[in-house]
């Protein structure tokens, strides 16, 4: 049993887990969007990036003054942290030299994702951006949904259709509602160190109508796609994570732990995936 629980420890906190969790969304959107069709290479390098990108951020997080499972996890194996972030720059470079043909979106998606990351970085000129980071888990959502929603469709080269922007719509209204309850359970520290996000100045009414307002608009982008011909077992399948988030927030508002937040929460982005694979498989 102690053996499966570092296991599964190592699992979440390496970011195995979220990047995976990545590649079954691109995954969903190439079967639901593309027939099928993955666009070669294009797998691997959002595998690859999102190790890049999160072990950066968690390796600039070791010195956080909360204290928690996953953060005494990472002052232990901070230097795991950095062997990540080397492997998965160097798997973002290869893979990212055969989709060179797509390097103004792969640039965008890198420089929004670095914002996100940026105001941590013990520097006077990042350290600005504490004070101008309003909308940094907007910075989030809009990556992942970029990443996982459009980038394939993109580089698929097929023709833009508006069950595209519907569903892209229908997973940044997702995700950004999970972004809100991972904000407002750092917002006390975001406080502590000056990072001024959207959700620290916000009161907790205030936080809990803009989560209804937003999981509201992915229920109203998610029916929007049946005027597209989607069949409703797709659209069910499609909601199913926006209601257990829904119905999670006032549980998620009070419990803070590690394995809500970074197994549960995070793994309600890809459960539809998850639930379309199973199906199709």
């Amino acid at each position: 049993m102690r053996l499966l629980r570092h296991l599964f420890h190592f699992f979440i906190y390496s970011n195995l887990f979220i990047a995976g969790c990545a590649v079954l969304m691109a995954w969903q959107t190439c079967l639901l969007l593309l027939d099928g069709t993955i666009p070669a290479h294009l797998l691997p390098f959002i595998f690859s990036a999102t190790i890049c990108s999160y072990s950066f951020h968690w390796y600039l997080s070791a010195d956080a003054g909360e204290d928690s499972p996953r953060l005494r996890w990472l002052r232990q194996y901070r230097w795991l942290h950095m062997v990540l972030f080397i492997m998965g720059l160097a798997g973002s470079i290869y893979y990212g030299i055969y989709l060179i043909d797509h390097w103004l979106w792969l640039l965008v998606t890198a420089f929004i994702t670095f914002l996100y990351s940026a105001p941590k970085i013990p520097l006077p000129v990042f350290r600005w951006l504490r004070r101008v980071a309003l909308g940094k888990t907007i910075f989030l959502a809009l990556v992942w949904t970029h990443v996982t929603s459009i980038l394939p469709p993109l580089m698929a080269g097929v023709h833009w259709q508006p069950a595209f922007t519907l569903f892209a719509l229908s997973r940044f209204f997702l995700i950004y509602p999970i972004c809100i309850l991972f904000d407002y359970r750092d917002r006390e520290y975001d406080r502590s160190i000056g990072i001024r996000s959207l959700i620290t100045w916000m009161s907790d009414k205030a936080i809990r109508q803009l989560f209804i307002v937003c999981i509201s608009l992915f229920f109203i982008w998610t029916g929007l796609l049946a005027v597209c011909g989607w069949p409703l077992s797709t659209l069910l399948l499609l909601a199913i994570p926006g209601i257990i988030t829904f119905f999670l927030y006032s549980y998620a508002s009070k419990n803070f732990s590690d394995t809500l937040y970074y197994f549960a929460l995070d793994g309600l982005m890809a459960l539809s995936a998850l639930l379309s694979w199973c199906l199709h498989f």
